[in-house]
């Protein structure tokens, strides 16, 4: 079974990848932010 918990940020981890593919300003602070958001969460506490 595949946690939910692992959801979100592989979601985000995609999220950002595909909008560093389109780059523009605002694209490039909102794919950082999931970036690192979907990194933080994969990240054990």
């Amino acid at each position: 079974m595949f946690p939910t918990a692992y959801l979100t940020p592989v979601v985000a981890l995609i999220a950002g990848i595909l909008i560093l593919m389109i780059p523009r300003l605002l694209n490039y602070i909102v794919a950082i932010y999931l970036i690192v958001i979907g990194i933080l969460g994969l990240v054990p506490h």
